[in-house]
């Protein structure tokens, strides 16, 4: 199957889960809007589990794939780590996935995988991906960490500031997950960033 057909029935997917809680959503309707016979749904996915789980790493990687944009977008660091912490608040308020997946609180609403590998006999390697395991909350905290500290790390830094810059990246995660949880007032997640991040922190 191609690509676009797999992207197409995640939209499709997506758009459903907008409307009504995921224990409605069917597969036959989700297969009609991407415009495939619900024969394909089930060849690319297996099941419906096996549908969320797609839906859930696709977003994911959505997320992270903004983190690292965020990241590359200014050259002072302070406002890439703040460009990061607003992509991430504005993410998670706008995508119930996002959200659930960075705050561990998945509602009613939404499907909610488990987060642990699912035996997979999925021929379509996106699948097979996809039944591997998924982030926690944790692991997103790492893995912005991490990918924050190889994009921003001078070449030759010294260990001592490799580290001080991780635990400043981890901060910044930190503050805009609980701005996810409880929305900050007026100026937002860049005055709570640019304020736990003095200068000499950067």
């Amino acid at each position: 199957m191609m690509p676009a057909a797999r992207e197409s029935l995640l939209d499709a997917a997506y758009t459903a889960l907008a409307r009504r809680p995921w224990s409605a959503v069917r597969m036959v309707d989700v297969a009609s809007a991407a415009g495939v016979s619900r024969q394909t749904l089930y060849n690319e996915f297996g099941s419906k589990e096996g549908l969320a789980r797609a839906l859930v790493r696709r977003e994911a990687d959505g997320y992270l794939a903004g983190v690292e944009r965020a990241l590359a977008t200014h050259s002072d660091l302070r406002d890439r780590l703040t460009a990061t912490a607003e992509w991430t608040a504005t993410t998670a308020r706008e995508n119930a996935l996002v959200r659930a997946m960075l705050t561990g609180c998945w509602s009613e609403r939404l499907p909610s995988p488990t987060l642990s590998a699912v035996p997979s006999s999925s021929a379509v390697p996106a699948q097979r991906r996809a039944d591997g395991p998924l982030p926690s909350p944790g692991d997103f905290v790492a893995i912005v960490r991490d990918r924050a500290v190889a994009m921003l790390s001078k070449p030759g830094a010294v260990k001592s500031d490799t580290a001080d810059l991780a635990r400043s990246c981890e901060l910044v995660v930190r503050l805009a997950l609980s701005c996810v949880a409880a929305p900050p007032g007026e100026g937002g997640v860049a005055d709570l960033v640019r304020t736990a991040l003095p200068r000499q922190a950067v």
